[in-house]
């Protein structure tokens, strides 16, 4: 953790330095951040072995069923900044009380939310759109199962966050790292069962009836539950319990509920509200051209994620320092932090890009299935890496806005890149994708990637504009969470 004595060498390292102390956060933090990703990406890669039905299917469920936990997650990750803002101000005790403040909101919103969704919601949302029967019950499978398990999900993010505010990942890329492994093997052994991959020549569990695209839900949420309880063990454990009070801090605190979601809710609409708009992109846009362009699009897709979700480690290790500088009254060396991750952001999220652009037909061939129809094999193949070329092209831009949106974070100026961020993805992601898709239908489910792409590249900049503009140095957050026995505290906020 980054003391606040501390801050004042942050100011005087050269460049190379900085990077160090930038990568030393940051690295365990990406790991982190990827874990979720990598679980989705096994799914996909194992399911696909199934055929492009159960490929397509994973991911319309899997997207819907995060769709409705993005809702929630903007108002769980605040509790990285209010934790990084009171250590930089040293109240060590008021940091815990807001990650179980963290824990009573994901336990709250869950069973109010996410419970009848998984119940209701999702079925009827699949009939609307129209899929085919076998795809509706494959994709409701899926989907339903991620639900039912998503309470331990956000709970359990409440508390990486913390982790993530005090400066400590590592006790998370610990746990991230267990619970792929789980995962991976837990898919083995429930989607393929005693049938096993004879198609690669893998023996069968005995024993085990496969459950194909539901076993991998089941998987991902066993993998989640032992990611979730290793930084429980160390949250609550007698060092933990000295230093922030982590156990006596778990009461029902309204007051700091309320400051997570007071502050939080643009970045959860920001959040919910892009998911909404990709999943409207995926299953209805690129969906309307059929199985195959939407196996093809959730191939690149996934790879999306794997090159992005590390620079969302970034964008979390940016929100931490932003914050703990933020709250020892250090802006400038904020925007330091900031620019510092930027660049380490942009130059990984370039090279990603390279390698989209140069193997795209290798990166998309793993998924296709080796007992699947050769026919279908080659012209999703070539779907997806035609699709992975505008992929490539904007993948410096993304890197950009989820930098700068870490540090908006950090600083509380959540409202105005939420409204933005809404405005863009329904005008550019949605309005854009289905302009192109019925104005050029020749272009296939490219014309819809088109769309997000002008969608990706106008975030960035806008993202980038306002951090640069600075009006963030003059939000003072309002923290009202009990853990010091101390009023609320009189700083004004400024949302704007």
């Amino acid at each position: 953790m980054m003391q606040p004595a501390q801050h004042a060498d942050f100011h005087h390292l050269n460049g190379w330095w900085r990077v160090h102390r930038v990568w030393s956060l940051a690295w365990p933090t990406v790991v982190t951040m990827t874990s979720y990703t990598v679980m989705q990406f096994v799914d996909s890669l194992m399911v696909s072995q199934l055929g492009e039905l159960e490929l397509a299917a994973q991911g319309n469920g899997g997207v819907w069923a995060w769709t409705s936990m993005a809702f929630l997650f903007g108002v769980i990750t605040m509790v990285n900044t209010f934790v990084s803002q009171c250590v930089g101000r040293g109240e060590l005790h008021r940091a815990a009380a807001y990650a179980w403040c963290g824990v009573w909101f994901a336990v709250f919103s869950w069973s109010i939310l996410l419970l009848p969704m998984a119940i209701w919601g999702l079925p009827m949302a699949f009939e609307v759109m129209g899929h085919e029967r076998a795809l509706i019950e494959l994709e409701t499978s899926y989907g339903r199962v991620l639900l039912l398990g998503a309470a331990i999900n956000l709970g359990g993010k409440a508390i990486t966050h913390f982790f993530f505010g005090i400066g400590r990942p590592k006790v998370i890329t610990i746990s991230a790292i267990a619970g792929n492994l789980v995962n991976v093997i837990g898919n083995y052994v429930l989607i393929y069962g005693e049938a096993g991959l004879p198609a690669l020549g893998l023996p069968g569990v005995p024993g085990v009836v496969p459950m194909g695209v539901q076993g991998a839900a089941i998987a991902t949420v066993i993998g989640t539950c032992v990611e979730s309880v290793i930084p429980v063990l160390v949250f609550l454990g007698p060092q933990m319990s000295r230093q922030y009070g982590t156990r006596v801090a778990w009461r029902l605190d309204g007051g700091g509920i309320r400051d997570l979601v007071r502050v939080g809710w643009p970045g959860s609409v920001q959040q919910g509200n892009e998911m909404v708009c990709w999943a409207i992109f995926m299953t209805v846009l690129v969906g309307r051209f059929g199985t195959e362009h939407l196996a093809a699009g959730w191939i690149v897709l996934r790879y999306m994620h794997l090159s992005f979700m590390p620079a969302v480690g970034f964008s979390v290790a940016t929100t931490t320092l932003v914050g703990q500088f933020i709250g020892a009254r250090e802006p400038g060396l904020a925007a330091k932090a900031a620019h510092t991750s930027l660049w380490m952001a942009v130059v990984y999220m370039s090279i990603w890009g390279a390698l989209m652009m140069l193997f795209r037909e290798p990166m998309v061939r793993i998924f296709l299935s080796a007992g699947g129809s050769t026919s279908d094999a080659e012209r999703i193949l070539a779907i997806g890496s035609s699709v992975m070329i505008l992929a490539a092209v904007f993948q410096s831009f993304d890197g950009i806005g989820i930098v700068y949106f870490g540090a908006l974070r950090g600083a509380g100026d959540t409202l105005w890149p939420g409204l933005v961020t809404a405005g863009l993805s329904w005008t550019l992601i949605v309005g854009g994708g289905w302009g192109f898709a019925v104005g050029f239908p020749q272009w296939g489910s490219w014309g819809p990637w088109a769309g997000c792409t002008l969608y990706i590249i106008a975030l960035g900049a806008a993202l980038a504009w306002r951090f640069e503009r600075g009006a963030w140095r003059s939000i003072r957050l309002q923290m009202t969470a009990r853990g010091t026995g101390e009023g609320a505290a009189t700083e004004r906020v400024s949302a704007l």
